[in-house]
């Protein structure tokens, strides 16, 4: 299982709730269709108006395919409609070794 986070920070509030909103209204379902398993929104306690979206993909060659036939156009759309400065992204993936659930 393949582990991928995107993390946006914001400079003002109205930016950050139409990123919300964005996501929850078509951004995620288009990376769920493009191979992810599940995804979550987390919002940090610190620092103020960022958030983190969890990806699971069940598999590095599904998370592969997404990178290479979905990633381009969800990021291009995602810079076109929320470009820096008002936002700052940063990416971090890797295999999920193990996992405790009760």
């Amino acid at each position: 299982m393949i582990h991928y986070e995107v993390t946006a920070t914001f400079a003002d509030d109205h930016t950050a709730h139409r990123w919300l909103a964005w996501l929850r209204d078509g951004h995620i379902a288009e990376v769920v269709r493009g191979g992810a398993s599940r995804a979550r929104i987390v919002c940090l306690d610190e620092p103020p108006r960022t958030f983190v979206v969890l990806y699971e993909f069940a598999s590095r060659e599904m998370f592969d395919a997404y990178l290479r036939e979905h990633a381009p156009r969800l990021r291009e759309e995602g810079l076109r409609l929320f470009p820096p400065p008002n936002v700052t992204y940063a990416r971090r993936s890797g295999d999920v070794l193990w996992t405790h659930a009760e």
